[in-house]
């Protein structure tokens, strides 16, 4: 497999926005791994994507993590190699892991308004955004 950060797909990039959510607050929770498998295996962004990359994807978002500018380096990959029109769908998809485990940590709300900005949302669309995860995580 090619080197992955170098080499980053748009899918790629929708992938570690999601893993960047789940991995923001020190714990990456079942419920979220399994909204990311299920976003990655229903959405038609992933109809042609080669699901074999996830891992290699996860571990670089995990290598990137962990040094001190790396979260920066993450959005200017997230940046250089997903295509603006589908900027807010990263958010949607970032929102959508945050809200999967029914519990909006303190990191993950950080994240979230990083990713914001990083990625230049609109403030109104991305409380649409948001409150569509909402409504879709709610339960009885």
């Amino acid at each position: 497999m090619p080197d992955l950060p170098h080499s980053f797909t748009p899918e790629d990039s929708l992938i570690a926005v999601m893993m960047a959510v789940s991995l923001s607050d020190g714990r990456v929770e079942t419920a979220e791994l399994l909204r990311i498998e299920e976003i990655v295996n229903h959405l038609p962004v992933f109809a042609t994507y080669d699901q074999d990359r996830i891992k290699g994807v996860s571990n670089s978002v995990f290598d990137l993590m962990s040094e001190e500018d790396g979260l920066d380096a993450l959005f200017g990959l997230v940046r250089e190699n997903l295509p603006e029109h589908l900027w807010e769908t990263a958010y949607a998809m970032a929102c959508d892991v945050a809200a999967a485990d029914a519990t909006l940590r303190d990191a993950e709300l950080r994240i979230l308004e990083e990713i914001r900005y990083e990625l230049n949302i609109d403030r109104l669309h991305a409380a649409a955004i948001e409150r569509g995860a909402r409504a879709r995580h709610m339960t009885l």
